[in-house]
């Protein structure tokens, strides 16, 4: 691509960073240049959040109809998977996916809720009452 032809589409990151691209000078030789976004990656991104978005609204839905703990909603509010809060929290995975049950998160001691509250950073009442830093 040559330098001319960098896209410069204004994205939401657009405002707060620009992207390094390699593109060539006019003598061909390959040199960096800024670019604040490309319509293509900017849609891929939208894309990708809206569906974090959905996978986070699906969680709490089914906190709300108690067939899910909050473990769940934090677990996806947090773009974790079971392999990264069981190393967060020192679980295994099989226990996580206990924890996740409404029955069984009811019981659980406020040691073993105190290392979710770290993991998810945010207090054991919030994740009980299922609120976030951002509401």
């Amino acid at each position: 691509m040559k330098k001319e032809d960098i896209p410069q589409d204004l994205s939401s990151l657009g405002k707060i960073t620009n992207e390094v691209c390699y593109v060539t000078d006019p003598n061909g030789n390959y040199v960096t240049a800024l670019s604040k976004g490309w319509e293509v990656k900017i849609t891929a991104n939208d894309t990708a959040w809206k569906d974090i978005e959905d996978r986070v609204n699906s969680a709490k839905q089914k906190v709300l109809n108690k067939q899910a703990s909050p473990i769940l909603f934090f677990m996806e509010k947090r773009l974790m998977d079971l392999s990264i809060l069981s190393a967060y929290t020192g679980f295994w995975k099989w226990q996580i996916r206990q924890h996740m049950k409404p029955s069984i998160f009811n019981k659980l001691s406020n040691k073993k809720l105190h290392k979710y509250s770290n993991a998810f950073n945010v207090s054991v009442d919030d994740i009980i009452n299922m609120r976030t830093n951002e509401d």
